[in-house]
């Protein structure tokens, strides 16, 4: 299942980045598992990685050579997550970009590994040695949607976004593409998402965008309150515009550039939501009224991650006392429940500590009809406000994971 009908925007090339795809038969023979993606000379690159404990080889890989050279190459591989491989799969993952750098002539460095699937087993290097081959040759500038499947696990479609801006007489592009449909939760998710501009962004600066963007959005979602050990988030700038380099915060690029590349990393994170394994409700959870940022996502998370409200969704049932029970036991200091006001879909349900006079059983069954639910908690109790994003929990999200390695 999926929620919405996941039609894909114009994906806008990026001079500069390129992508191949190919099948190398890692876990299922015939499909598309590996991803070459081609950064020209110049380009800057920026990152996110995951703070799990156990983060992947991968992982640990890609963060060195991200500090050591300037990126050429990423590789990417699905089907196995190299995670919980000790010493053997940093070897793996170091072989992986060995054979990469002996196809292309870059130093090794400049490549940085990911790989997605399965927890625990051994990366198959010499299937992806023999397949790289053929992701090299069909490097293209164009090839974001066969890059978006190529990348997928449990997904049941690619996400991809894209857009422009106008600046200075200029076209600048964004196009981005990402996976993941479960173990998604901040520090980010059970995915890995890649976008490309053609902008020209300095090294630091670009980094800030990058956190700030995923601030926003990447790590404003949750399926299921689990963190993954492969998670990676990758901005690319590859300077190919004529537009003027972007390197202060006070250039006159850099707002209208950040609210475009957050815009695409918001759709990709959303996108990742309304994917979420056995999905069949998108809900935001939008808290305003809160003393500080952070407690207005301490609510957030505590309901969208409430197994019970989450299985009420998926049952379209507005029982709205666990709605109550989950904000209840958010633990926030000095809380006032009888300042809270609840509503779905716009229906005020509680207020005033209790069920509101205004609400009937039929309007509340309504909006929980709905594919698309917004829930509103107002704290009353100052002027911040976060949205966090989620899902339903359903019996298909439990026969997907319990049929994972199967």
């Amino acid at each position: 299942m999926a929620v919405g009908e996941g039609i894909l925007p114009t994906l806008h090339a990026i001079e500069g980045f390129r992508l191949g795809t190919a099948s190398a038969g890692i876990k299922t023979p015939g499909r598309l598992d590996l991803v070459v993606m081609e950064l020209c000379e110049g380009a800057t690159v920026s990152g996110v990685f995951t703070r799990n404990a156990f983060c992947a080889a991968p992982v640990q890989i890609a963060k060195r050579h991200l500090s050591a050279a300037a990126s050429r190459y990423f590789v990417v591989n699905t089907g196995n997550a190299n995670a919980g491989t000790g010493e053997q799969g940093l070897l793996d993952s170091l072989s992986s970009c060995h054979s990469l750098a002996s196809l292309t002539a870059v130093d090794v460095n400049q490549i940085l590994p990911f790989s997605t699937g399965v927890i625990g087993e051994s990366l198959p290097v010499e299937k992806i040695a023999v397949a790289l081959p053929q992701a090299m040759a069909a490097l293209d500038d164009d090839a974001w949607l066969l890059a978006a499947e190529g990348i997928m696990t449990t997904d049941t479609r690619p996400k991809a976004a894209s857009t422009q801006i106008q600046y200075d007489g200029k076209t600048i592009s964004i196009t981005g593409i990402a996976k993941g449909a479960g173990m998604l939760k901040p520090n980010m998710a059970t995915m890995l998402a890649y976008i490309a501009t053609d902008a020209a962004i300095e090294t630091s600066l670009l980094q800030v965008i990058t956190n700030i963007a995923v601030s926003h959005s990447f790590n404003r979602i949750t399926v299921d309150g689990d963190t993954s050990t492969n998670d990676a988030c990758m901005l690319v700038a590859t300077a190919k515009t004529t537009v003027a380099p972007v390197t202060s915060e006070n250039d006159a690029l850099y707002q209208p550039l950040l609210e475009a590349i957050t815009s695409v990393f918001i759709e990709l994170a959303q996108g990742l939501v309304r994917d979420g394994e056995g999905a069949s409700k998108f809900v935001a959870v939008k808290v305003t009224g809160g003393k500080t940022e952070q407690e207005c996502l301490k609510v957030a998370y505590t309901v969208a991650e409430s197994p019970l409200v989450k299985t009420a969704l998926f049952a379209s049932d507005p029982n709205w006392g666990r709605l109550l029970m989950a904000i209840g036991r958010a633990e926030v200091d000095s809380f006032n429940v009888n300042l809270v006001s609840v509503s779905l879909n716009g229906v005020l349900i509680a207020e005033d500590g209790c069920r509101a006079s205004s609400y009937t059983e039929e309007r509340g069954q309504k909006a929980m009809d709905e594919e698309e639910i917004t829930i509103a908690i107002d704290l009353a109790r100052g002027e911040q406000t976060a949205t966090v994003w989620t899902s339903d929990l359903s019996n298909e999200y439990v026969r997907i994971n319990a049929e994972y390695r199967t």
